[in-house]
């Protein structure tokens, strides 16, 4: 019977060794087996070491139950009696569930954890191959296995080794058991291992010496024929198909689940040609492959392979050949794509749902370490052989040992590479499954911080540590490749170690840098010296170069910050803006990389670089502040050209805002998602565009009525937007189209006033065109009254005669985008007045005019597109382009703008939504007409973003193509993907303009 007082002081002394379920743990120590026990402290300190005392104690029970009657007295002595053993045994027991199942199936495999001799502390795999030695079968060799990887485990939890020793007897492990289930193999069928000579490669963890406790192992099998076989007729045949059984039995053997467990996966599919290859191939076979075929990461896999079972002659054969061929792999043409591809496949596998769990691949992961690593072991093993290590931290400090890599950098890698394997380690030995995902529930995780040390408060602490450790991977992740590229330019210290300019170059060039001996000047040039300047660009550089790489054209980049840096240079807000504020930067880096528009506007001015560091400063200005502004400053220059070039510096400046908002929402930002709806951007940049061009406008007409006439011209003047203009749908390429009216002031004579608004007009066309370092503004009126051979101004009386007397079909039609922009304000409405009978036609268009309108469409079609230009890619003139929504659009809204207010627009897309509100198109064919012409819309823009000059097709330049399609959203490698789904959209588009247009 237990007393009352006695069970208080248990219940206390329990909680004080750490059990979490008191009540459950005296229930345990009363069972018989562990009576004697009960009261000694010895074992309570020992399982209050443990990850889980509750779990600890729990499978000692079910050990000392399953104990014979006859050695349950000799167990419970030496578990008192020695504590080497006491420790080794709870501790495995504390922190793995499905070690404490082995040892109750097998209770007499405590023995092997009871003495260490000295060669046991750390067994290669000869000591490993001892402990298998028995097994005959695949059972046999599973119990095997897990008494030995219950040695392992025991040095692991009691610290005896660290976590990359752990790892390396695991793959010890791993190579014992492999020959041991290879010679099973050979024995069940003695015909085929006469055949054949067959070796097997190790690759991935297993490979590099670091393999998990649960984890596929990855490998690789070569064949020949035996001698004797291959002399005979059909005999290489014959001896691959018998190498093909031997492996299939040994992957059966180590893959296959019985009440024992499964030892791990045999995953064969780094072969060559994947899962659709043959098993097993020749050395020749893989070698022309290898020559002919392979991708980049696939040597980027056989950097860790090693020969560890069958024929050791074939494997070191293997080997010797495929060795010269990984370290050639920098030197492939394709080498930067397939790097960028690589980087992306580890987003890419990252579920959403588990991103902030994944040790393995999520930010700051240990896939971020080991692929840093090896990417810089491809790009300096080439002349460097002592970076050949398949081992993740040997690599590492042989990285930092020849100054690829920073010291103090090395070692803070190489301290979260380990805490971050540990965690992973001890996740995976709770219950031997594999997995990467750190666990939810509080109990996991407070097993796993106390055993990882962490004892006063284990979830707080693990959590703190962990996300310690994965921010230090994610930048030095980002900074490892970039650092060191400073330290080849910049005057360092002396003796101290750096990257020579030979290495720093292939970096560059494995980066995408297409001149890296221009890019290096440029780094010299930006981070020499002692200066502050210079301190403050070694800081920035490094993540700046991780984003221009990150672009079509990282050349471009570096180039536009070296001279945006030395027009800046000296001034004292400008570094500190890049270093203080990380979306300055970074939006700075997006810009200059992206294409040639925005940074010659920048560069024009480049202290316009202060838009980027301001929240508020990518946000286009409404026109009402932008003409104050303009007008303000015309109101201060002394001439008409300084008033202008004063204009088109305000539009200068806020045509680099819209292109840098654009480029920015287009690629998005870590500070600045994407924009994930496209037409919002069209919208944006038309609107943006058409109103610094209309304040522009308002300032030139200002200017040239100052000039001249002072404050007031003799004519009333209005100048009113045509086209894209008129539907705020201007692109950074369009030309403002736009009539000019007057009319003349009461008393002033009509030729006076008309000669008076034609020099008006002259002279807002040649001051918006002066040759300037500003872009300039076109003005096109030819879509007045008589096209080119009308005048370029008339008064509205003569617009209203010719309209009522003269116009065409398609001059109506032009009318529908026509929307006062500057001058005289109620001139303007009075000329809206005079145009809407005309283009919204009461009881709508006649028979007649609908075959002009579509006449004149196929005319176009026919004759306006260039010669030799793809009618399926023309974002203007082509198939489901621009022009093809267009007229449809206004084929409706001139049949029923009179009844529908709706239509009733100069915006097309607004035009479109009206129509289909209207019930006139269906909701299917409206949105396939909006998603072409929106991206019709975002062809233009992005082809004049990235040449600088206007283009209606995608560019033949492969750069070009590649930067246009990183500002559509699709990433590198992906153009055809780019241009299929442009010409998918397009013809779809064709096809509803088939119906609604031409009524087909």
């Amino acid at each position: 019977m237990t007393v009352p007082g006695r069970r208080s002081s248990t219940f206390t002394r329990l909680l004080r060794h750490g059990f979490t379920d008191p009540s459950g743990a005296e229930r345990l120590l009363d069972v018989p087996e562990l009576s004697t026990l009960r009261g000694d402290d010895v074992l309570l300190d020992a399982l209050g070491a443990t990850a889980d005392p509750d779990l600890a104690l729990r499978g000692l029970v079910r050990l000392v139950e399953a104990q014979p009657e006859t050695e349950r007295q000799t167990f419970t002595t030496t578990l008192l009696a020695a504590k080497p053993f006491r420790d080794r045994l709870l501790g495995v027991l504390g922190a793995s569930e499905a070690l404490a199942d082995h040892l109750a199936r097998h209770p007499r495999d405590w023995e092997s954890l009871v003495t260490y001799e000295a060669a046991d502390l750390h067994p290669g795999v000869a000591e490993f191959e001892r402990g298998l030695a028995e097994a005959t079968d695949e059972v046999s060799l599973r119990v095997a296995y897990r008494r030995c990887l219950l040695a392992i485990a025991a040095r692991d939890v009691c610290g005896t080794i660290d976590v990359a020793e752990t790892a390396a007897e695991l793959a010890d492990l791993a190579t014992a058991t492999l020959r041991a289930a290879l010679a099973i193999a050979r024995a069940a069928a003695p015909a085929d291992a006469a055949l054949c000579r067959l070796a097997v490669i190790a690759m991935g963890k297993c490979g590099g010496h670091e393999l998990n406790y649960v984890s596929d192992v990855d490998v690789i099998f070569v064949g020949e024929p035996a001698q004797e076989a291959g002399d005979a007729e059909g005999g290489e045949a014959k001896a691959m198909q018998a190498a093909t059984r031997l492996a299939s039995h040994l992957m059966r053997i180590c893959s296959e689940t019985t009440v024992e467990g499964t030892i791990w996966p045999v995953d064969a599919n780094l072969r060559p040609e994947g899962r659709n290859g043959p098993l097993v191939r020749t050395l020749s076979s893989h070698l022309a492959y290898y020559q002919r075929w392979a991708k980049t990461w696939e040597f980027q896999a056989l950097l860790k392979a090693r020969a560890v079972a069958g024929d050791p002659e074939l494997g070191a054969q293997y080997i010797d050949a495929v060795s010269p061929l990984v370290w050639q792999a920098a030197e492939r043409e394709n080498f930067v794509p397939d790097v960028q591809k690589m980087r992306r496949r580890v987003v890419d596998n990252i579920p959403a749902a588990q991103i902030d769990r994944e040790l393995k691949l999520g930010p700051g992961g240990l896939r971020d370490v080991e692929f840093a690593v090896q990417l810089l072991q491809l790009v300096h093993g080439r002349s460097d052989a002592g970076l050949h290590s398949g081992t993740t931290l040997d690599a590492l400090a042989a990285l930092a040992a020849g100054g690829y890599v920073g010291r103090a950098d090395a070692a803070q890698l190489d301290e979260a590479y380990r805490f971050l394997r540990a965690m992973e380690h001890r996740i995976q030995l709770y219950r031997l499954r594999r997995t990467h995902l750190v666990p939810e529930d509080d109990a996991d995780l407070r097993r796993l911080g106390r055993s990882l040390g962490l004892r006063t408060d284990p979830v707080a602490e693990l959590n703190k540590e962990w996300k310690r450790h994965a921010a230090v991977v994610r930048r030095l992740h980002e900074k490892l490749f970039y650092r060191p590229l400073l330290d080849a330019v910049a005057q360092l210290a002396p003796g101290e170690i750096r990257l020579s300019t030979k290495a720093a170059g292939q970096r560059l060039e494995a980066l995408g840098y297409a001149d890296p001996a221009a890019a290096l000047r440029h780094l010299e040039a930006l981070a020499s010296g002692v200066s502050r300047k210079a301190a403050i660009q070694r800081t920035l550089l490094p993540v700046l170069l991780g984003w221009f790489a990150d672009s079509a054209d990282p050349d471009a980049g570096l180039l536009g910050f070296r001279k945006v840096s030395d027009a800046l240079g000296k001034t004292p807000w400008y570094l500190r803006l890049l270093r203080d504020e990380g979306a300055a930067a970074e939006n700075l880096a997006r810009v200059l990389s992206a294409g040639r528009l925005a940074p010659d506007l920048l560069l024009r001015a480049p202290e316009a670089v202060a838009l980027l560091g301001d929240p508020e400063g990518l946000k286009p200005r409404g026109r009402e502040h932008l003409e104050q502004e303009v007008l303000a400053a015309v109101g201060r220059a002394s001439d008409a050209e300084q008033a202008v070039a004063a204009a088109r510096g305000v539009r200068r400046r806020e045509l680099f805002r819209t292109a840098a908002a654009d480029l920015i929402g287009s690629y998005g930002t870590e500070d600045s998602p994407r924009e994930p709806d496209p037409g919002a951007l069209v919208d944006r940049v038309g609107e943006a565009v058409t109103d610094l061009n209309a304040a522009t406008i308002a300032g030139a007409l200002r200017a040239a009525v100052r000039a001249e006439w002072g404050d007031e011209l003799p004519t009333r003047f209005a100048v009113i937007g045509m086209g894209r203009f008129g539907g705020h749908e201007l692109g950074y390429g369009s030309d403002a189209d736009v009539l000019f009216v007057h009319e003349p002031r009461e008393g002033v004579d009509e030729q006076d006033a008309a000669k008076a608004a034609g020099k008006v007009v002259a002279e807002m066309r040649r001051l918006l065109q002066l040759p300037t370092a500003d872009p300039p503004l076109l003005i096109d009126a030819d879509l007045r009254p008589e096209g080119k051979s009308g005048p370029l101004v008339r008064t509205l009386k003569s617009y209203a005669a010719y309209y009522h007397r003269w116009s065409l079909v398609w001059e109506s039609q032009a009318l529908l985008r026509a929307e006062p922009i500057a001058g005289d304000r109620e001139l303007g409405e009075r000329f809206i007045e005079l145009a809407d009978p005309l283009r919204y036609p009461a009881e709508g268009l006649g028979e007649d005019a609908v075959r002009e309108i579509r006449r004149l469409k196929a005319r176009m079609e026919s004759e306006r597109l260039p010669r030799g230009a793809d009618p399926t890619l023309h974002a203007k003139l082509g198939r489901g382009g621009l022009s093809d929504v267009e007229w449809t659009v206004q084929l409706l809204q001139m049949q029923h703008g009179w009844a529908e207010p709706g239509l009733r627009t100069t915006r097309t897309r607004d035009a479109l939504r009206a129509a289909h509100a209207a019930g006139l198109i269906p909701t299917e064919e409206a949105q396939t007409l909006d998603e072409a012409w929106v991206l019709a819309t975002r062809v233009r823009n992005a082809v004049m973003l990235v040449r600088g000059r206007p283009g209606d097709t995608f560019p033949s330049d492969p750069r070009e193509l590649a930067a246009v399609g990183r500002y559509l959203g699709y990433e590198a490698g992906h153009v055809g993907e780019m241009v299929d789904d442009y010409r998918r959209i397009t013809r779809r588009a064709r096809a509803v303009v088939e119906e609604l247009f031409y009524g087909a």
